[in-house]
């Protein structure tokens, strides 16, 4: 058993969901926060449990070399975990943590192809959430400390568009000039907790919504709002969303529009899409178009198919794949969502979609009950995987293909398992729509026996 504050000598060889570097001590499992793949350090031990230990780096005895100097001089935020790493280098450990899932929790021999990733990794979020503090007086905005709830004062952030860094420059000094009670995470006293930002790239329209801790401040928000886009009349929207619950859930459910309008209008390729303050939709554009054209390249469509879309969120998928199918069927539980995907399919033309609020894991053996059958099926669940009760109708349903798209390879890996019991995996394709992070998308392909 290792020893609190003692230091070890560690070759680090793998990299944790988090970003923390991996090692081994006499085969019990160690996680070291500052270390990555290749790094020979002394780790200072932390925290000790019975499966694992958590570590901080003393030294640095060898450096991995996959390591750079960062371009970002906010490293310590905890935003972007991998900026250490060169972007090569990040494709490869992307492709490995796939790799490990499907083999490790899984149990697939699977070929994981190259990642896919972005030729300038830079500059490609449109959407951020901003936490605010008040420090000695000062208003900080920006984003949390690695493994605290400290907040980074951030003027220039690497991967926002450059709009929203000039916007939130100004906004961050015109919120030090006013008179606003800024959020206190301890005592959940005070209005003001966060501030986030959605910008279209195709037209730079952004919708800015300030996270508050009650109804207050309206007129001072409004103000501070038509303020901004004196500044800015890129702007389009400024809307108070209202959160005042304790936990760490950035956004509440009721949303107040201030100025301008309720939506703004985002695109993905030739299709637009109307986006509200609670939309979904990948933070990452030209990646997006990739990820899409990956997913429908995979499902290969007819004319003759009915596509069911699990997990539709606003409808972005099942646009892409009405286009080729005979209809397509979506069901999403956020019923704010269905209503924007229905409005979303009529703006772009789309006459062969229907649309079902609803848990999946309940609307998925309702339709197979009553009838409903897919040829294909596309799924694209949250963080948490597909519920068992989905898996269970997929394979009940039996379509010819499924095709799961996934923001984490060990809940893929586990749901793809439970598939293989009537499904081959033909694909899987690895996308990068977070450079300089450990998240990665990935795309698989399953065809039925």
């Amino acid at each position: 058993m290792l020893t609190k504050n003692e230091c070890y000598e560690l070759k680090i060889i793998d990299l944790g969901d988090n970003g923390e570097g991996i090692g081994k001590v006499d085969n019990f499992t160690v996680f070291v926060h500052g270390a990555i793949p290749g790094d020979l350090v002394k780790a200072k031990i932390i925290k000790v449990k019975k499966q694992y230990a958590v570590a901080l780096v003393d030294s640095i005895i060898e450096s991995s070399s996959y390591r750079q100097i960062p371009e970002c001089p906010y490293v310590k935020c905890g935003g972007c975990q991998t900026q250490v790493m060169t972007y090569d280098a990040q494709l490869k450990i992307k492709k490995q943590q796939v790799e490990n899932s499907m083999k490790r929790i899984g149990d697939l021999d699977v070929e994981v192809l190259d990642v896919i990733g972005m030729e300038e990794p830079i500059a490609y979020r449109n959407k951020s959430q901003y936490p605010v503090r008040l420090v000695d007086g000062e208003v900080r905005v920006g984003f949390y400390k690695q493994r605290t709830h400290d907040v980074v004062n951030i003027d220039n952030c690497m991967v926002q568009h450059p709009l929203i860094n000039k916007m939130m420059k100004s906004l961050k000094n015109k919120l030090n000039d006013i008179d606003i009670k800024i959020y206190n995470e301890e005592k959940h006293r005070g209005i003001l907790r966060h501030i986030i930002t959605r910008i279209s790239f195709k037209t730079e329209d952004i919708m800015l919504i300030f996270v508050t801790n009650s109804k207050e401040e309206q007129s001072v928000l409004k103000t501070l709002g038509d303020s901004l886009i004196e500044d800015f009349p890129q702007i389009k929207s400024v809307i108070q969303n209202i959160n005042t619950s304790k936990g760490n859930r950035v956004m509440g459910y009721e949303n107040i529009t201030l100025c301008g309008q309720d939506k703004i209008v985002d695109y993905i390729e030739d299709n637009s899409f109307e986006i509200s303050p609670l939309s979904f939709l990948q933070v990452n554009p030209s990646q997006t178009d990739v990820l899409y054209k990956q997913a429908l390249e995979m499902a290969d469509i007819t004319k003759e198919d009915t596509v069911f879309d699990v997990y539709c969120g606003i409808g972005t998928i099942s646009l892409f794949l009405a286009k080729s199918a005979k209809k397509v069927i979506g069901v999403e539980i956020i019923e704010a969502a269905i209503e924007d995907a229905i409005e979303n399919a009529v703006r772009n033309n789309v006459n062969n979609t229907e649309f079902i609020t609803g848990k999946a894991e309940e609307v998925m053996p309702k339709l197979y009950k009553t009838g409903y059958k897919a040829d294909v099926v596309v799924v694209d669940p949250p963080r948490k995987g597909c519920e068992i009760e989905v898996l269970q109708t997929l394979l009940n349903m039996a379509p010819k293909k499924i095709v799961y798209v996934s923001c984490k390879p060990s809940t893929l890996a586990r749901d793809l398992k439970i598939l293989s019991e009537k499904y081959t995996v033909e694909s899987v394709q690895p996308v990068d729509l977070f450079p300089h992070t450990t998240h990665v998308e990935t795309v698989t392909l399953l065809k039925r026996r």
